[in-house]
């Protein structure tokens, strides 16, 4: 177990440490996975942003998701969603998710573009994975961005995701494995929501740390 969410980034960063200063892409899944990617990128000398990716939740259960989906409209469903869903009523739910992933778009990055990821090595970072529809949807992203390599780092997650993920990746890197996962809390000690300020500061610092971007000190 982890104490919070600095300690499994730079506990992530020890085990990734081959890619430090090798002028990796470190994104973040908002909101959360930017407080564990800050951690990555600055323990590794790498490039920080974020990549924004909404959960896809059902009508009936908006916080059980059936897909997700990327800020350049990369979509995962799940197989069995597309059975149970009428696709105007998945249609609706991307609507409107589009909607938000644009408010976070300018919110949180303010209306930058991702950092050049073709040909990189891109690291992807969340706080923990559950479903791993966000991350499915962001490794999508980053194919059709054309990326060198594609990394998926998480403290905290349960085995039930991991094949399918080195399937769609070129690999993966776990820390722990809760016994009857059902949560991500599970993995820490505390776990606090991180707020789109939190978000914001922790970007701006890695700006005033960082001056000359990464990716022009090539």
């Amino acid at each position: 177990m982890f104490k919070d969410r600095k300690e499994g980034g730079q506990q992530l960063a020890r085990v990734l440490r081959a890619y430090r200063d090798q002028q990796v892409l470190v994104l973040g899944i908002p909101r959360g996975g930017v407080e564990t990617a800050y951690y990555v990128a600055t323990e590794l000398h790498a490039e920080l942003s974020l990549v924004v990716c909404r959960k896809l939740g059902y009508p009936f259960n908006p916080e059980a998701a059936f897909g997700a989906m990327a800020e350049d409209g990369s979509l995962f469903i799940f197989e069995e969603a597309r059975g149970q869903l009428p696709p105007e009523i998945i249609q609706s739910i991307v609507s409107r998710e589009r909607r938000e992933i644009a408010r976070r778009i300018h919110k949180l990055r303010h209306d930058k573009p991702l950092p050049p990821i073709k040909g990189r090595t891109v690291i992807l970072v969340d706080d923990g994975i559950a479903t791993g529809a966000t991350l499915f949807a962001a490794i999508e992203l980053c194919r059709r961005q054309q990326a060198g390599k594609i990394i998926v780092a998480a403290p905290v997650s349960g085995h039930h995701v991991v094949h399918e993920l080195k399937e769609r990746c070129d690999e993966v890197v776990i820390l722990t494995f809760p016994k009857n996962f059902f949560a991500v809390s599970q993995g820490y000690e505390r776990f606090h929501d991180v707020d789109d300020e939190t978000v914001i500061h922790l970007l701006d610092l890695w700006e005033d740390e960082h001056l000359v971007p990464v990716i022009e000190k090539r």
